[in-house]
């Protein structure tokens, strides 16, 4: 099969389009603009509609109306404007809405910069609006996943009708690399819930209000079932000679491909030592976390944050081995070099 030379970024149109998303809503922001850019181009092509909204705010409303009519729909950004939709994000939670978003990290807090961070994870693993909710999320960590767990992030999103996250720093968002098209989805049903502008669908409501305080505490509670559903069944993770490993790093997007270079490393110097890669942020890797501790493994986490991901690492070893940090702020990517010459100082290898 034919493999295309492509940024991340143009991955994840090629991926939405191929999982039979048909109108994309969005406002361009560096590191994220190429995705804008794409749909822009090719949406129309297939019949579909790319428009850009006024505001971060008016996309992520467009897709929330859009989601309701059934059709695959999705928008993208980038750190501060994924902040500006965050209201929208939990009105389409609350609705139980699928549709996927975007996040291409950059540095924060504020405006910060334009160069590849991970300072979101709180924000997209934890829901960053009000409200007692969750979403998917799903962290590739080179262009082929891009495209490849976009379709997917389309497909969870229709199968428990919720947003879905793509989150990936900067760095992968604008690397270029070969993409392999997988088969595109075809004959996408129709949704019961949805509406269609028709007879058949004229009773359905779409709201994320429930003004009696005991109608919504029972919607909370079927939020929370399937999220525990989504946490039984969707997981994903990627491990790396962890079979005799004493030694577990742990990272995710652009800091993942560091680390498994780092193992090879040093595992060339017999030291024992493997990766665990969460290629889903929620859910997370607990169960395997917690196995890897009770075999008395010591877990460093790298991240290009102040330290995120590894607060998850800590709860989920519930206290039975060391979890250590090594975090570059700011748009900074931590090298290969420094990260051995980290793990040989902290464990006196």
């Amino acid at each position: 099969m034919a493999k295309y030379l492509m940024k991340g970024n143009d991955a994840i149109v090629r991926g939405a389009l191929l999982a039979g998303c048909r109108l994309y809503f969005g406002y361009p922001i560096t590191p994220a603009s190429e995705i804008a850019e794409g749909a822009a181009n090719y949406f129309p092509k297939v019949g579909g509609t790319f428009l850009q909204a006024e505001s971060e705010v008016a996309s992520i409303n467009m897709v929330y109306g859009a989601s309701s009519g059934g059709i695959r729909a999705m928008t993208a950004s980038s750190s501060p404007g994924i902040s500006l939709k965050q209201e929208g994000i939990s009105y389409a939670a609350g609705a139980e809405l699928p549709c996927v978003i975007v996040n291409i990290m950059r540095g924060g807090p504020g405006l910060g910069n334009i160069a590849p961070e991970q300072s979101d994870y709180n924000q997209v693993v934890k829901g960053g609006g009000h409200g007692n909710y969750k979403v998917p999320v799903l962290a590739p960590n080179g262009a082929q996943e891009m495209c490849s767990l976009t379709m997917k992030a389309f497909e969870i999103a229709d199968k428990y009708r919720t947003p879905v996250y793509i989150v990936a720093d900067g760095y992968i968002g604008q690397m270029m690399e070969p993409v392999e098209f997988p088969d595109p989805v075809t004959d996408l049903p129709r949704q019961d819930w949805a509406l269609y502008a028709d007879k058949e669908s004229k009773d359905n409501l779409i709201s994320s209000i429930f003004l009696d305080p005991h109608e919504l505490e029972e919607h909370n509670q079927k939020l929370q079932e399937k999220y525990a559903e989504i946490e039984k069944n969707e997981l994903m993770l990627e491990t790396f000679l962890l079979d005799d490993a004493q030694y577990v790093v742990m990272g995710y997007g652009i800091v993942s491909r560091v680390l498994k270079t780092a193992v090879e490393k040093l595992r060339e110097k017999d030291i024992k030592i493997g990766l665990l890669r969460p290629i889903s942020l929620f859910p997370f890797p607990k169960k395997e976390i917690l196995d890897l501790a009770e075999r008395n493994c010591k877990f460093l986490v790298a991240e290009m944050s102040n330290g995120q991901m590894v607060e998850d690492v800590r709860l989920a070893v519930q206290g039975k081995t060391t979890v250590d940090l090594y975090n570059r702020m700011g748009g900074v990517v931590p090298t290969t070099d420094e990260i051995v010459k980290h793990i040989q100082e902290l464990y006196n290898l």
